[in-house]
């Protein structure tokens, strides 16, 4: 899979930005300002880091060997997924779109009722 196959599914998204905060080679997409995933686009091969349940990260560790603790990032929180090829662009979306989810269900009800609502 590759970086631009990401970058479009996450801006496809609802509400969602991208931008460079950290440096030029880490791209960031947010929902309702706060991030979701970083990818850098110079990782070879294509790795990036998104949002999970503390569990459910343990569970993925556990059972792929590609998942890893969020590099450069809270390792209870986030996850490194490494796309070596090992694994359906099904399940990435799945990790991404859950990524997404927690962000918006963890907004403040009137934050979150506004955005579900534009």
């Amino acid at each position: 899979m590759s970086a631009e196959e990401i970058r479009e599914y996450c801006i496809s998204k609802k509400g969602v930005t991208e931008g460079f905060p950290f440096d030029s080679e880490t791209l960031v997409f947010k929902v309702a300002g706060k991030m979701f995933l970083l990818i850098g686009l110079d990782s070879n091969p294509v790795q990036f880091n998104v949002k999970c349940d503390p569990q459910k990260a343990i569970e993925l560790r556990e059972k792929y060997d590609f998942v890893r603790p969020g590099y450069h990032m809270s390792k209870a929180h986030w996850n490194t997924i490494i796309c070596e090829g090992r694994t359906s662009k099904k399940l990435i979306y799945a990790w991404i779109d859950d990524s997404y989810d927690l962000i918006v269900q963890s907004l403040p009800k009137k934050q979150k009722e506004a955005f579900l609502k534009s």
